[in-house]
């Protein structure tokens, strides 16, 4: 048994997803080596401290496997699968619906031109304020 990690899941954490790690063996394959808890717990190591997969501690399975378990759930969408039911959840517990019953999408986050945004737009106002230092200096101003 190793030592935990602040980035460890708890044993409640961990039953909240258990559940969408579990495979039927049933029609063959292969059982794994390592516990999907510890791959899923080197998985938010790496998430956390930002290392690189080389350098995973060694008493998380090898960073081969972890890696390889990685992109086949994010394949799968295991992920956004767990963050889903997570925010239903939470959603429950704060008094709200299941699922939210309004979307807001605003679209004037960000204002550009059409042309290509804020360097167009400068150089159009240099033009302008080209245009009139020139007019002045023709007027004899």
């Amino acid at each position: 048994m190793r030592k935990a990690y602040p980035t460890d899941l708890n044993d409640q954490e961990w039953l909240m997803i258990e559940e969408h790690f579990r495979v039927s063996y049933e029609k063959g394959g292969r059982p794994i080596r390592h516990s999907k808890r510890e791959l899923f717990n080197a998985m938010l190591y790496i998430l956390r401290t930002g290392c690189q997969w080389r350098y995973l501690p060694h008493d998380f399975p090898p960073w081969k496997t972890v890696y390889t378990y990685f992109r086949t759930w994010k394949k799968a969408g295991l992920f956004e699968k767990i963050n889903f039911e997570i925010t239903k959840e939470t959603r429950v517990k704060i008094g709200k619906e299941r699922t939210p019953s309004a979307c807001i999408v605003d679209s004037q986050s960000v204002k550009t031109t059409e042309k290509g945004g804020l360097k167009d737009m400068m150089e159009g106002r240099k033009l302008k304020e080209e245009k009139g230092i020139l007019l002045l200096i023709r007027k004899g101003l």
